[in-house]
């Protein structure tokens, strides 16, 4: 019998006695009962985040306030502890109403409210009516729930215990608010700074494109400026040197001639008559080239096609000269577009100059990885005697005259490419150039 008895009081936490046991029962049940619905606000409002954690501060002051009939209930947190947790603290009046504002609280529950705050509000003896539960945090104190019941029995260890779990259920509440709170802010900020790095990144990317441009425009610039700096120079040596000892071997030509003619010997003045047409020939050739050197280039060329043109323009008032473009324009480099207009500038003065070529023809192809560039013209010359003479040319060492053709491979070979002299089918020679093409892999893909 009092085996049963010791297992039934640790089942309902009431002794067993002969008068007492159902009374003490029917408490315990209460207890309990009170208890569960307790758990069971407090639960509910746990799951309305939209209102937490106020939601679960009032219904854990609710329910201390119904548990034990009390008169008052202030549930707060210390200064300095959980410094984001909103609101700072519920209290709930003799009649079930929330309170927000410390003028709406009286007396008895204002001074125990700034006892929380400040940290002083500890257990009491049992015969204070204010029941005190200390809330903690991670060990930390960090607030308390005070319950005032003047006129009833100080709570039972059972009924503390459900007090120390619905301080627990705020402590977390309030913990929650504030890490909610601080996360909401670094996610705003994270945003706001992810947005100042992204037009960030956007003003660096373009005025990094800017620069680039420049830096591209201010190397052509300086380039050009040496270009036609020695184009200059070239020029004032045929106009002061050149053309002059040419105009003077024409007047000699020209006199040698006339002395031929009154001696009578008309095959030497025929032939010297042939020679003055060559020389007025090359002064105009020379004159042609000294304008050519000295107009210089225009400060809107940039693509290879636009220095192609520049030195047709040159050739038009005794060449008949088309340019053609097939597939897609593709930006080699300045340099790289410097060697082929050099290349294309010489060809075009030796169909001039050596054959009686009036029409040309200048063809760029781009390919996928490579470049083609041809001239072909109606003239009179022989690819195979071009390929001897190039190798001729390679084989010599001089002085740097008559290396035409060899320049023109040197230049070539420089970029990654090469040149080879083939019969056109205008029925002159087709001078061809291969160049190949570097494309970034990325942008290909």
């Amino acid at each position: 019998m009092s085996s049963d008895a010791s297992d039934l009081s640790r089942l309902t936490g009431v002794r067993s006695g002969k008068n007492s046991y159902y009374p003490a029962f029917v408490r315990s049940n209460e207890r309990m009962q009170r208890t569960v619905r307790a758990m069971d606000r407090i639960s509910r409002a746990v799951v309305r985040t939209a209102d937490a954690p106020l939601a679960v501060l009032e219904a854990v002051a609710s329910a201390a306030a119904v548990h034990l009939d009390a008169a008052w209930v202030v549930l707060g947190l210390s200064d300095g502890h959980v410094h984001g947790a909103r609101p700072r603290y519920v209290a709930v009046g003799p009649d079930g109403r929330m309170r927000a504002a410390d003028e709406d609280l009286p007396d008895v529950a204002r001074r125990e409210l700034g006892a929380i705050r400040a940290g002083h509000a500890v257990p009491t003896a049992r015969t204070d009516s204010w029941t005190r539960i200390p809330m903690y945090l991670e060990s930390r104190r960090v607030g308390g729930l005070s319950i005032f019941h003047p006129s009833i029995p100080h709570p039972e260890s059972e009924d503390l215990a459900a007090l120390r779990v619905l301080a627990g259920f705020a402590a977390m509440a309030l913990h929650t608010s504030e890490q909610h709170r601080n996360g909401a802010n670094l996610h705003r900020e994270a945003q706001r700074l992810k947005r100042e790095a992204q037009a960030q990144a956007q003003d660096l990317a373009q005025r990094t494109a800017e620069l680039h441009a420049t830096e591209q425009r201010l190397a052509v610039a300086i380039r050009r400026q040496l270009i036609d700096d020695e184009r200059h120079r070239i020029a004032r040596e045929l106009h002061d040197s050149v053309t002059q000892y040419v105009l003077s071997a024409g007047m000699a030509v020209e006199l040698a001639r006339g002395e031929a003619e009154a001696a009578g010997q008309t095959d030497l003045a025929s032939q010297l008559g042939t020679a003055k047409s060559l020389t007025q020939t090359a002064v105009e050739q020379m004159r042609s080239a000294i304008y050519a050197l000295t107009a210089g280039q225009h400060d809107d060329v940039g693509s290879l096609q636009e220095l192609i043109k520049e030195l047709v323009a040159h050739h038009t008032s005794l060449l008949n000269i088309t340019l053609v473009t097939e597939g897609e324009d593709t930006h080699l480099g300045d340099a790289i577009h410097h060697e082929i207009a050099r290349v294309v500038g010489e060809a075009l003065f030796n169909v001039l100059v050596h054959t009686d070529a009036r029409h040309v023809s200048i063809r760029l192809r781009y390919r996928q990885n490579d470049l083609f560039v041809s001239i072909s013209d109606d003239g009179d010359g022989d690819p195979t005697a071009l390929r001897r003479v190039l190798r001729l040319e390679q084989a010599a060492v001089g002085d740097g005259r008559h290396r035409g053709l060899a320049n023109m491979d040197k230049r070539i070979r420089s970029i990654g490419g090469n040149l080879a002299f083939r019969r056109a089918t205008m029925g002159g020679v087709r001078v061809v150039s291969r160049i190949p093409i570097e494309r970034d892999e990325e942008a290909a893909s």
